[in-house]
């Protein structure tokens, strides 16, 4: 008897269920079209609301779209610092897996109080209004010379710790910035990965946080020099970068091309005759799981960076993202397993997908479906070609490409878009009238401001990275105790081991049994 009562009452309770949307379907709104009318103005403004009420309304409510979709894509992007962690340990050695999981962990925290400090002052404390996000104008102090009779922005010179400025655009702001600077710091992890002293890492996570990144930053995207030069100079819309291949990736790969180079390699890396050793990663899956999560924090890195959830090139932005992320994994998979007559290396579609995403990054607003699939195309061959250069010529160890992911296509997303920028967007971009074209539609001159951007980021954080890592040398020391390195720097250098309970050879590079 108690069965069937609660069987029918199941029955019952299914049977409302799905009567119940029936019923009510015609009181719903499906397509959304009878939502938001003057009816919800009137509820805000308790009563029937005048043209001024309407107005304020609307405008809050596009400031307010504008602010949520810039802390979104902010998450996003910081959700990114768990992908390139998984990426560089997993193609790193077992013996080494706390050590390198540490460097991604603490470089956000640490970079970010640099950043807080005054990082975020010298980048854009003279940028000027917040248009996107209500337009506030406190930051306008910006640190300028003056020759020629032209105004030269170097840096910022308000914001520091958010002083002052105690204003939601700017918090917004901040913290959407503050992610992007820490995919920077991040980049040289896994360049100096398997013999870089913790402390030394410790101390420069801090300045690149606070002096490396926020000063070519400020002169792309504070108002600096490089932006001005369409109107100084008459050189396109001056050097743009839309999401930042050279502000952020190629900042981060010039900082590991320097670091990576006077680090020197990984014992047992090269011999004494000159041939390589390969020295593979640990685990591929872990490094395969972070290049998806990299890629989907991707979305919140070039979409986001309109500052803008109502400026609908979103879309365009993110479908671009996407092709070139495709095409550069394909690109590199048969470049690898067709040209260099090699096995479709898996390590080397990571690194293409990674690749098409810091190609894409500068021009993705900028140009066509057909040529963001052709700069993937063209980033992928590059990946490979650059990798294997560094390590062969160069005589870098880049344990996880590094260099070749996001230095030198951090500089090929800046050229691409000073060749391939269509004119369908861009009007008004760095205060230059008209929208921004490259060379193949009619304007040669973006070409040229592209070129002076790329070259002004390896003289000037070349130049930095130097000084900052003989500096840090000098204090501390870089390079790890050789024994440490040999047996693994997990517990010497962090005190635990990465995974408990496997065996190492202490001359091996992989777990014997457990």
């Amino acid at each position: 008897m108690r069965r069937k009562l609660v069987s029918g009452l199941l029955l019952g309770m299914l049977a409302l269920g799905l009567a119940l949307p029936v019923l009510s379907w015609a009181a719903g709104d499906p397509t959304g079209a009878n939502t938001g009318t003057i009816a919800d103005v009137s509820a805000a403004t308790a009563g029937a609301p005048t043209l001024e009420e309407v107005a304020a309304t609307a405008g809050h409510n596009k400031v307010a779209i504008n602010m949520m979709w810039v802390l979104i894509t902010g998450f996003l992007v910081m959700f990114m610092q768990a992908g390139f962690a998984m990426v560089e340990t997993g193609l790193t050695r077992a013996k080494n897996v706390a050590h390198t999981m540490a460097m991604n962990f603490m470089v956000y925290p640490l970079g970010m109080l640099g950043f807080y400090v005054c990082g975020f002052a010298l980048m854009f404390g003279g940028m000027g209004a917040l248009g996107t996000m209500g337009g506030y104008a406190g930051l306008n102090q910006e640190f300028t010379l003056h020759l020629f009779g032209k105004d030269f922005g170097l840096f910022g010179m308000t914001g520091f710790c958010l002083s002052g400025h105690y204003d939601v655009a700017v918090f917004a702001m901040f913290l959407f910035q503050m992610v992007f600077m820490d995919t920077t710091a991040t980049i040289p992890t896994g360049a100096c990965a398997e013999r870089w002293k913790y402390l030394a890492f410790f101390i420069y996570a801090l300045f690149v946080g606070s002096v490396i990144y926020p000063i070519f930053g400020n002169w792309v995207w504070g108002g600096g020099w490089l932006a001005t030069l369409g109107k100084n100079f008459a050189l396109g819309h001056g050097h743009v970068d839309f999401a930042g291949s050279s502000v952020v990736h190629m900042t981060g790969g010039v900082i590991a091309l320097v670091f990576g180079w006077l680090l020197g390699p990984r014992i047992g890396k090269y011999n004494k005759d000159g041939s390589i050793n390969a020295i593979p990663g640990h685990n591929l899956p872990m490094a395969i799981i972070g290049t998806f999560i990299l890629a989907f924090g991707w979305f919140g890195f070039n979409p986001g960076s309109s500052l803008a959830g109502t400026d609908l090139r979103i879309a365009v932005v993110a479908v671009n993202t996407m092709l070139a992320s495709a095409t550069g994994a394909v690109a590199s998979t048969l470049w690898m397993w067709r040209v260099r007559g090699k096995k479709p290396d898996p390590s080397m579609m990571c690194n293409g997908m990674l690749a098409g995403l810091v190609a894409i990054t500068a021009p993705c607003a900028f140009v066509n479906s057909i040529s963001a699939c052709l700069i993937g195309l063209i980033s992928g061959v590059l990946v490979v070609e650059a990798a294997f250069f560094i390590e062969r010529n160069l005589r870098i160890d880049d344990p996880v490409g590094a260099i070749a992911v996001h230095g030198v296509n951090g500089a090929w997303g800046c050229l691409a878009l000073g060749l391939f920028a269509d004119g369908t967007y861009g009007d008004g971009w760095n205060g230059v009238a008209g929208t921004v074209k490259g060379l193949f539609y009619g304007d040669s001159s973006q070409f040229i401001a592209q070129c002076v951007g790329v070259t002004a980021n390896i003289i000037y954080v070349g130049a930095i990275s130097f000084v900052i890592y003989k500096l840090i040398d000098k204090l501390v020391g870089h390079r790890a105790d050789p024994a440490a390195e040999v047996h693994g720097l997990d517990v010497p250098e962090m005190g635990v081991p990465g995974y408990v309970g496997v065996k190492m050879d202490k001359f091996s590079e992989t777990p014997l049994s457990r």
